[in-house]
C-alpha cells in the first residue's frame, strides 16, 4: 500500500484537531502520527509545518509539536478579522448567487431552525459552519475566502462551545437568517451589515465569556 503524502496527512491531522481527537496542548509525536496516518516521517514533518503556518499546531525547539492553545484575546482578534472579511464575502454572495444557490441558502435556514427547535446544538453548529462555507464559495472571492477558512479553523473549538451556551443558538439563528434573507433578495449592503452585526455579537459574547479559557 503506498504511503500517504504530506497533503493527505495535513488534511487528516487538521480534521482530527478540529473534531477534538487531539486536545489543545496535546503533544504530536512524529512516529505516532506516521503510524496513524500510514505515512513517512518526512510527510508528517511537512504536514506539521503546514498546520503550524495555519495556527493549529505549535512547534518548539526541544519540545516538539503540540496542538496550539488559543487564548481568549486571540479568539477575539480572529473574529474581528473575520468580520472585515466575511462582510465582504456576504456582499459579494448577494451579488453573485444564482437562483439555485439562493434556494440552497433558504433550505439551510429551514434546517437551522429545525435543529434549534430540537435543541440539536451540535447539528446546528455544523449547519452554521456549512452556511459560512457556502457564503464563501458563492461569493467567488477566493483570497478572502481562503483567509476566512484559515481563521475559522483556528477558532473552531470556540465556535462549537459558543453554540452550546444557553440562549446563544436562538440569538445566532436570527442573525444568520438576516444574512440569508439579505443575500436572497440581492441586497449586498444589508448582507454585509447583517454579517458584521452577527460577528460583532460573537465578539461581545467572547468578551463577556466567564469560562475557563486562557487569557
Amino acid at each position: 500500500m503506498p504511503r500517504r503524502n504530506h497533503d493527505d496527512v495535513a488534511a487528516a491531522l487538521r480534521s482530527d484537531i478540529l473534531d477534538g481527537t487531539y486536545a489543545p496542548g496535546e503533544r504530536l509525536v512524529e512516529l505516532t502520527l506516521a503510524e496513524r496516518y500510514e505515512a513517512g516521517r518526512a510527510a508528517v514533518r511537512s504536514a506539521l509545518v503546514e498546520l503550524t503556518t495555519e495556527g493549529l499546531v505549535e512547534r518548539e525547539a526541544n519540545r516538539g509539536a503540540t496542538v496550539r492553545l488559543l487564548r481568549l484575546d486571540e479568539a477575539i482578534q480572529i473574529t474581528e478579522a473575520r468580520s472585515a472579511l466575511e462582510s465582504l464575502l456576504a456582499s459579494a454572495a448577494a451579488t453573485n448567487a444564482s437562483d439555485g444557490e439562493r434556494d440552497e441558502l433558504r433550505m439551510l435556514e429551514v434546517q437551522m431552525r429545525d435543529a434549534v427547535h430540537r435543541a440539536a446544538y451540535r447539528e446546528y453548529s455544523d449547519l452554521n459552519a456549512a452556511l459560512h462555507r457556502r457564503i464563501r464559495e458563492i461569493s467567488g472571492h477566493e483570497v478572502a475566502g481562503d483567509l476566512v477558512a484559515m481563521l475559522r479553523n483556528r477558532s473552531a473549538r470556540h465556535q462549537y462551545r459558543l453554540a452550546l451556551m444557553p440562549g446563544r443558538p436562538e440569538e445566532s439563528l436570527e442573525q444568520h437568517a438576516a444574512i440569508i434573507r439579505a443575500i436572497v433578495r440581492r441586497d449586498s449592503a444589508s448582507a454585509a451589515a447583517a454579517m458584521t452585526a452577527h460577528l460583532l455579537s460573537v465578539i461581545d459574547v467572547l468578551r463577556n465569556w466567564d469560562a475557563d479559557l486562557p487569557t
